[in-house]
């Protein structure tokens, strides 16, 4: 029995319509003529069990010959092995599908394996941390530091050698301050890592954060827990020094204004003297909203969400205005009264940024900062150093600890201090749920005494 051949099937017209077409080995052929042309459809013929059997094969010319013959070869074996063909081929469509599978769980095992450190940064900033700013600085510095150097570097891969190589480049910066907080923020995110899938696996050497001594990167002199205050003679210093670029500004000439010093604009003065004068934190002032505001009575309501809390825990907040503070508020109104904010924005809808004037101060003191040239659009000059920079850089936060010293040696008791400065209190839940006097008579005295204080030293001058 001759074999079929392509020509032969080539050679068909719709007069075949019927004709089968057979060869030896169980291969058969039927001629089907219709509006699509001439096709042959094949089939395999056997016997299993004694009776005649039959498994198609599809139809030329949408399958080819060798693939039609290939398939015959396949349902033969199978028929020889004692399987029925669509048994067969049920089994082998579900060995595909389990290759499948295996490939694809081989692919998300290996997918898993090769999770970067930017892969966990953006799942630990959506599920793992949530800072008062919405993690927007979290973002800036990682983004700026941390994952040009690892972000595209698989988890499994970091060590300690990673980790230190990227806080030396900060280092490098002359910036001890932000090595600190990088190794930080670093160490918490691989913390969060350690105790969750499918990172803790990809952790089996540990966390390489633990092995990082911070303190071995920093200058010696070094001082994480700051405990900078401003002298009497400083706070004085400083007042003569605001006047003073006032004048020396005013006295320039036309031409001279603009590389001439500015001086220190008056919301920048007026925030320095509320933050000495109420022990306030900055970013809780340059939030402030003047409905908050009740300068009638002396008084300034934080709410919780404006404050910082210890562990996330914040409260409320009720300043008592010396006559000290409540006249660098009533100053600060005649500038930024007709907004919603003490301290708005360019635009006004929104408060300024709350490290504005941290910059601003800092910008001042720059031969303090390590920096060779000056920060594009910022300040560059020493206007604002204090004591010739003998006791260090001063910050908006030393004000806070200035004050707080100062109302500690005007015999203030320390448990008042730590009201004035909103701090969370220890004690048993008990105590706290039971016992809720405000202690409001013994704060605003305390602010009282101090504001008469500052009165006294800017009242008199240095020698």
């Amino acid at each position: 029995m001759a074999k079929i051949t392509v020509k032969q099937l080539e050679a068909l017209t719709p007069a075949d319509h019927g004709k089968t077409l057979r060869e030896e080995g169980g291969l058969t052929a039927k001629v089907r003529a219709g509006v699509r042309g001439v096709t042959a459809l094949f089939r395999y013929e056997f016997k299993m069990g004694g009776a005649k059997r039959d498994q198609r094969l599809g139809s030329w010319p949408k399958k080819s010959l060798a693939q039609i013959r290939a398939e015959r070869d396949e349902v033969r074996a199978s028929v020889t092995k004692g399987i029925e063909p669509a048994i067969a081929r049920k089994a082998a469509k579900i060995e595909a599908q389990a290759a499948v599978a295996a490939t694809i769980a081989e692919a998300e095992r290996q997918a898993a394996e090769n999770k970067t450190v930017t892969d966990l940064f953006e799942e630990w900033m959506r599920d793992g941390v949530s800072r008062q700013d919405g993690n927007a600085e979290l973002r800036r510095s990682f983004s700026k530091d941390v994952l040009p150097a690892i972000g595209d570097k698989p988890l499994r891969t970091i060590t300690e050698k990673d980790l230190l190589t990227l806080l030396r480049s900060v280092k490098a910066r002359g910036l001890n301050r932000t090595v600190v907080i990088r190794s930080k923020d670093i160490g918490q995110m691989l913390r969060w890592a350690e105790k969750r899938k499918p990172w803790r696996s990809l952790m089996v050497d540990g966390n390489p954060a633990d092995l990082i001594d911070v303190k071995q990167l920093l200058d010696h002199d070094y001082q994480e827990e700051r405990n900078r205050l401003l002298s009497p003679d400083e706070i004085r210093e400083l007042r003569d020094t605001f006047a003073r670029l006032e004048l020396d500004y005013e006295a320039l000439d036309a031409g001279q204004k603009y590389s001439g010093v500015r001086p220190a604009n008056q919301r920048v003065q007026c925030a320095v003297w509320i933050c000495l004068g109420t022990l306030c934190r900055i970013g809780e002032l340059l939030k402030a909203q003047w409905k908050h505001l009740d300068l009638e009575k002396g008084s300034w309501f934080i709410p919780a969400e404006a404050t910082k809390g210890h562990k996330g825990k914040r409260q409320d907040h009720h300043v008592f205005l010396s006559a000290f503070a409540l006249k660098q508020f009533k100053v600060l109104k005649a500038h930024t009264g007709h907004t919603r904010f003490c301290f708005p924005s360019r635009d006004e809808n929104s408060h300024v940024d709350t490290k504005t004037i941290s910059k601003l101060i800092g910008d001042r003191q720059c031969s303090l900062k390590n920096r060779s040239k000056p920060l594009p659009g910022r300040h560059h000059d020493d206007s604002l150093v204090l004591s010739q920079g003998t006791n260090g850089e001063w910050t908006p936060h030393d004000l806070r600890r200035t004050g707080a010293t100062l109302m500690q040696e005007l015999g203030v008791t320390l448990d008042i201090i730590d009201r004035c400065q909103n701090h969370q209190l220890g004690g048993s839940k008990v105590r706290r749920h039971y016992l809720h006097y405000d202690y409001a008579k013994e704060k605003s005295e305390a602010w009282r005494i101090l504001g008469e204080h500052l009165v006294d030293i800017l009242s008199s001058s240095n020698d």
